[in-house]
């Protein structure tokens, strides 16, 4: 599996991957090591929450570790002002008024909550290709919605 990843969701994953190496890792491993001092792990709450934690930060390593052993880095995708991957577009809400911006990326680096939205997501497969002045309509669950597309970057 190939992931695309813009260079700032490549280095954003590499120091994330490092956060959970050089300083998560050994604060778990800590915890481990004080719940065993405590005696009789068979009841010991703090040792199996901190096993439960090292699991899922496992977990999460080996997860970022093959995104990165199989990640395709491009500057942007977009040509001649069209949106792609990379891009940041302002739409506005033709109905409601109001404006946002996002970020296209690839689902691996995808989150809406920073403005960072898939180009596999209702928004973005709408927008990817398009340019400054055109008018898309995005099917999302709560209905139609249209959005001019405002800017590209």
């Amino acid at each position: 599996m190939e992931f695309v990843l813009t260079p700032q969701g490549y280095q954003d994953i590499q120091q994330e991957l490092n956060e959970l190496l050089t300083v998560k890792r050994p604060e778990v491993i800590e915890r481990i090591r004080q719940a065993r001092q405590l005696g009789d792990l068979s009841e010991n709450f703090d040792y199996e929450d901190a096993k439960r934690v090292q699991a899922m930060l496992e977990a999460r390593v080996k997860e970022l570790k093959a995104i990165l052993s199989h990640a395709t880095v491009i500057e942007s995708t977009s040509q001649d002002g069209s949106i792609g991957i990379g891009s940041k577009v302002v739409l506005k809400d033709l109905e409601e008024g109001y404006e946002d911006e996002y970020t296209i990326v690839s689902p691996a680096e995808s989150s809406p909550a920073e403005g960072k939205i898939s180009h596999e997501s209702c928004v973005g497969e709408a927008v990817m290709g398009k340019k400054v002045g055109d008018i898309v309509t995005v099917q999302a669950p709560g209905g139609a919605i249209k959005y001019e597309i405002v800017s590209v970057a």
